[in-house]
C-alpha cells in the first residue's frame, strides 16, 4: 500500500498547480547549468516554427469576417424594425432613433422604454396553437432576439481580437491553420497553436507559443522573449523564408543583428537566373543619366505618389510609378497584362535588404548557418513529432498550452544533454 503508483489526477494536479506559475524560470534553470556545462553559444540561434493541432473539435470555427457581415445584417434588420415601432408610436409622442450600427446597451434601453410606453408584462406573453400574438409582442420578442444576437456577435469579435480571423469554440484561443499533416485529406483548416523554437548548439534556448498563422509575425516575439531571458539579442539568427520581412529586417538593424532571414522569393532569386535578370521587373529597370526611370522600350517612368505597405510597423513606404505611354509597345505582352499604362511600385530600402541578405546567405558562413538551421532547428520539430509522437496538443488556453511546450522543451534538453554526456562516458 505504501508503494501504490500515482494517478493521472496527481500529475495533474502537480503540473497545473505546483509548475503552472514556475515551469519558464524552471526550464530557464535548467537551461543555465546546461548551457555552462556544454559552453552553448547563444549569438548564433537557429528558428523555425511549427503547427501542433490544438485540442479542440474540428468543426467548432468562428470566422471573424463572417460574423462582421452577420452584425451588419443585422444593424439593417433592427433599423427596420425600429421605424416599424416608430410608426406604431405616433400617438404617444415618443421616436426611436435610427442608426447605421447599434450596440447591446442601447437596444437594451430601447426595449426597457419600449416595454414601458405599452406597459408590457413579458410574463402575460401568449405562445403556442390557437394563440395570436399581438403586435407589441411581436416587435418586443423580436427586438429582444436582435439583442442577444447582437451580443453573441460582440462576444465573438472580441474573443478573436485584432490579430485572429478566428477561433474555436472549444478552446477560444486556438485559431484555425492550414497544417502539413491533413489527415482529414480535405485540405480543411484545424485548430492549432504555432510553436515557435530557437535552438542554439542543438538546445532548446528559447520557446514560444503563438496564435499567429504566418511565421513572419512570431519573428519579433520569440526574439523579445531571448532577450527578457538571456539579456542581450544573439548576433545571429537564422530562419527560413517565412521570417523575412521589411519588419524583421529593420527590427534585426535597431538591435543589432545581421540579417540572415530568407525573404519569400529568396530561392527564385538566387537559382532561376531567368527571373532574375527579366528585363520587364521593375527592380531591373534602368535609370538613364537625368535620373529618371526608364522601361526596356525606352518610355518614362513618371512617379505618381506614395503608398503604404498595408500591416507594417515602421512606416514603410511604395512609390508608385507609371508608364508615360504604353501605346504600340512591342514588349507590351511580355511587359504588361492590362491595356492601361503599366503601373510598378518600388522600395529601394527593401531590394537593398534583399540584396545584402542574398550576399549573407550566399558567403560561406551563410551556407554553414543555412545547413546548420535545418539540421538543428527541424531537426527539433522532426524528434519532437516523429520520435516522440509528440503531435497533438493536450491542454486547452493558450496558457496551459504554454505550460505544456515548456514541459516537452525541458524533456527534449534533458534528454539531449543525457545521450551527450553517454556518448562521452563511451568515448572514454
Amino acid at each position: 500500500m505504501d508503494h501504490q503508483k500515482p494517478s493521472y489526477r496527481t500529475f495533474g494536479y502537480f503540473i497545473n498547480e505546483v509548475l503552472g506559475d514556475q515551469i519558464e524560470t524552471i526550464f530557464n534553470d535548467i537551461n543555465k547549468v546546461i548551457f555552462e556545462k556544454e559552453g552553448v553559444d547563444l549569438n548564433h540561434l537557429y528558428i523555425d516554427g511549427s503547427k501542433f493541432e490544438a485540442n479542440a473539435n474540428k468543426y467548432s470555427w468562428v470566422w471573424k469576417k463572417a460574423t462582421e457581415k452577420s452584425r451588419y445584417r443585422l444593424f439593417e434588420k433592427v433599423t427596420l424594425l425600429l421605424e416599424e415601432i416608430n410608426r406604431d408610436l405616433v400617438w404617444s409622442g415618443m421616436t426611436i432613433q435610427t442608426n447605421t450600427e447599434y450596440v447591446p446597451e442601447q437596444l437594451r434601453e430601447i426595449l426597457s422604454r419600449f416595454s414601458n410606453v405599452w406597459k408590457l408584462d413579458p410574463e402575460k406573453f401568449v405562445h403556442g396553437t390557437g394563440h395570436r400574438k399581438s403586435t407589441q409582442q411581436r416587435q418586443y420578442e423580436k427586438l429582444k432576439e436582435y439583442t442577444e444576437k447582437l451580443e453573441e456577435y460582440v462576444e465573438k469579435l472580441d474573443i478573436c481580437g485584432l490579430d485572429r480571423n478566428s477561433y474555436s469554440k472549444t478552446d477560444h484561443d486556438a485559431t484555425f491553420m492550414r497544417i502539413k499533416t491533413d489527415y482529414m485529406g480535405n485540405d480543411q483548416l484545424l485548430p492549432a497553436y504555432n510553436v515557435q523554437v530557437g535552438v542554439a548548439d542543438e538546445y532548446i534556448a528559447v520557446v514560444d507559443v503563438n496564435q499567429y498563422r504566418a511565421d513572419m509575425d512570431c519573428f519579433i516575439p520569440l526574439l523579445e522573449q531571448f532577450h527578457r531571458t538571456y539579456g542581450f539579442y544573439p548576433k545571429y539568427p537564422v530562419a527560413d523564408a517565412g521570417y523575412g520581412s521589411y519588419n524583421n529586417y529593420i527590427y534585426c538593424e535597431q538591435h543589432g543583428m545581421e540579417k540572415y532571414m530568407k525573404f519569400p522569393m529568396f530561392e527564385k532569386e538566387t537559382k532561376d537566373k531567368k527571373y532574375h535578370e527579366d528585363p520587364f521587373r521593375a527592380v531591373n529597370f534602368k535609370i538613364d543619366e537625368d535620373g529618371v526611370l526608364r522601361c526596356p522600350n525606352g518610355k518614362r517612368f513618371d512617379f505618381a505618389y506614395r503608398k503604404a505597405v498595408r500591416g507594417n510597423q515602421y512606416g514603410r513606404q511604395e512609390e508608385v510609378y507609371i508608364c508615360e505611354d504604353c501605346g504600340g509597345c512591342p514588349y507590351a505582352a511580355q511587359c504588361k497584362k492590362t491595356e492601361k499604362n503599366r503601373t510598378i511600385r518600388l522600395n529601394s530600402e527593401l531590394t537593398a535588404m534583399h540584396a545584402e541578405v542574398i550576399n549573407n546567405l550566399n558567403s560561406i558562413q551563410g551556407a554553414l548557418l543555412r545547413m546548420n538551421r535545418s539540421i538543428q532547428a527541424e531537426g527539433t520539430f522532426g524528434i519532437m513529432k516523429n520520435d516522440r509522437c509528440y503531435k497533438r496538443i493536450v491542454r486547452r488556453g493558450i496558457k496551459s498550452v504554454q505550460m505544456e511546450v515548456f514541459l516537452i522543451s525541458i524533456g527534449h534538453n534533458l534528454y539531449k544533454y543525457h545521450n551527450k554526456q553517454m556518448r562521452l562516458q563511451k568515448a572514454a
